[in-house]
């Protein structure tokens, strides 16, 4: 004769049943947990990876640097002709940072209406006339002063080397090596 009755049989399959549903649950909880995360995670490898494309493509390109040279054979100021890398994406110089960087002076320029100790100012050359560099063939002058008059005082003499660096909305930089001739006297404008 059999010792379990069919009542006790039906309470541990019962019983089974319930710990499988509950499982199951878990499991479910946990999936959609996952899920989740993964989402988000996607949602900020996609936002990393396009502010990271910006910073690579997004590129000043310098097309002319001249100084203008003062009456005692100093260049006092700084033009740079810029235009937009191919590839990138629409460039503010408003926006925009200058880092200049020489043996007698270190400062950060923002974007002003009149270039100063602490601004530079841009004039549209070619282009919509607006400070945004939307196609390659827009060029923009970026003017830099640095006369004793605008406060930076950093006036470069003959010979003399700064460096500057050009941020840009998307934190993407172009570096450019200024160098002075070695004979300025006499001269307006000089490649720099």
């Amino acid at each position: 004769m059999d010792n379990t009755t069919n009542g006790e049989r039906g309470q541990v399959g019962i019983g089974t049943l319930i710990i499988f549903i509950a499982m199951v649950l878990v499991a479910a909880v946990a999936a959609g947990v996952l899920i989740n995360t993964a989402g988000l995670l996607e949602a900020s490898a996609s936002d990393t990876g396009a502010d990271s494309q910006a910073q690579v493509s997004n590129q000043i390109d310098v097309v002319t640097a001249v100084g203008e040279t003062n009456a005692t054979d100093y260049v006092d100021t700084l033009n740079f002709t810029v235009k937009k890398s191919a590839g990138s994406g629409k460039i503010d110089l408003q926006s925009a940072t200058i880092e200049y960087l020489s043996d007698d002076a270190s400062t950060t320029l923002s974007y002003g209406a009149t270039a100063d100790a602490s601004n530079y100012s841009t004039t549209s050359l070619v282009g919509n006339g607006d400070d945004v560099l939307d196609n390659t063939t827009e060029r923009v002058k970026i003017t830099v002063d640095l006369s004793s008059g605008s406060g930076l005082a950093d006036a470069l003499a003959a010979g003399e080397e700064a460096t500057v660096r050009l941020v840009d909305q998307s934190g993407a930089t172009t570096i450019y090596g200024v160098n002075v001739p070695d004979t300025i006297s006499g001269e307006t404008f000089v490649a720099v």
